[in-house]
């Protein structure tokens, strides 16, 4: 624990820092369940849930993973801790429900090894790797983790982007696009850059939450540097994931002139009260980070118990507005298979 505190107190200090500590961060993290509930001083009954659970309904690379910073977040002794719940597989996994899937949100009919999906108009999103930081056990992408893209892919992936005019913004996703290196990613941008019609370069990407170390100078140089306007979108579910080293890292982005706007997940038990998600909102903007949608969770296999009904959302959202100025308030939205867009619940 000492180790997650050290590393947040060298983030928010602003200390240049070696740029491959969150490199060495990540490979410190906590991978198996069982070492997770020994570090957390959880009971030997959650320990058991853990342990049988293992990686049930998903890829056997869909294991645990879980950095170190993120674990010093979690409250010891505590089973229903709101970012352990999102990290630690539960029995739960197991049982099958009607209208839960593999491919929740139609993706299945896309070429996954070109790496590129075409969902809306005017914006193509690039699959760059995998790889996590962290693994969300709800993620609707957790029965697909994806192929690295070779150099020959993305030559390809160049190509098509340059011969689709009406593509205006280019969205790296995954997995998360962060997991690749900055000379790898500043290669990306430059690249992309040169695409006379693209106008927009969006990151979307967890790992500013969970390993904050990431935001590094040369992070800050590519993103800032390039003729590609930048925009950083983070995934944060809960007010407890901020902690002073995230709330450094994502003033490093914003004093670096890159907009940030933030993604939620609907949680059932972890942030489905006005309460958490009013702090979680107000400390967002606090930091000058656009809470931008609010998720209803995608119906994937292996995440039921994470649902929450659209109907309490909606009326989250209602006294979210009711206490809220609205520039704090998300979109709650859901993702429709094959819609031209992001449905709005509310």
């Amino acid at each position: 624990m000492a180790t997650g505190i050290s590393q947040c107190d060298r983030v928010e200090e602003g200390r240049r820092t070696d740029p491959l500590e969150w490199w060495k961060a990540l490979e410190d993290s906590v991978r198996d369940a069982a070492s997770l509930c020994r570090l957390l001083d959880l009971s030997s009954s959650t320990f058991g849930c853990a342990e049988t659970s293992g990686n049930a309904g998903s890829q056997p690379e869909f294991g645990v993973l879980v950095p170190r910073h993120y674990v010093a977040r979690i409250e010891p002794g505590n089973p229903d801790d709101p970012l352990l719940l999102q990290v630690l597989p539960r029995e739960a996994e197991r049982a099958p429900r009607p209208g839960f899937t593999t491919d929740p949100v139609g993706e299945s009919d896309t070429p996954r090894e070109s790496g590129l999906l075409q969902k809306y108009p005017g914006r193509a999103l690039i699959l760059t790797t995998g790889r996590c930081g962290v693994h969300c056990r709800f993620c609707f992408r957790r029965h697909f983790r994806g192929k690295e893209i070779t150099p020959e892919g993305w030559e390809s992936l160049f190509r098509h982007l340059a011969a689709d005019g009406s593509i205006r913004e280019v969205i790296l996703s995954g997995g998360d696009p962060l997991m690749l290196g900055d000379d790898q990613l500043a290669q990306i941008a430059r690249r992309l850059a040169e695409i006379s019609h693209l106008r927009r370069l969006r990151i979307h990407t967890r790992l500013p939450i969970v390993i904050p170390q990431r935001v590094t100078e040369d992070l800050l140089a590519w993103l800032r540097e390039g003729k590609l306007a930048p925009v950083v979108a983070i995934h944060v579910n809960h007010p407890a994931e901020i902690d002073r080293g995230v709330a450094a890292a994502l003033r490093r982005l914003v004093d670096g002139g890159v907009p940030v706007l933030s993604q939620s997940v609907l949680l059932r038990g972890i942030n489905d009260r006005v309460e958490v998600l009013a702090e979680l909102f107000e400390r967002l903007v606090d930091l000058r980070v656009v809470p931008y949608y609010l998720h209803q969770l995608d119906r994937v296999a292996g995440a039921a118990h994470f649902e929450a009904p659209e109907c309490e959302g909606a009326k989250l959202v209602e006294l979210l507005r009711a206490r809220l100025p609205g520039y704090a308030v998300p979109r709650y939205v859901r993702e429709t298979a094959g819609a031209p867009g992001k449905c709005v619940l509310a």
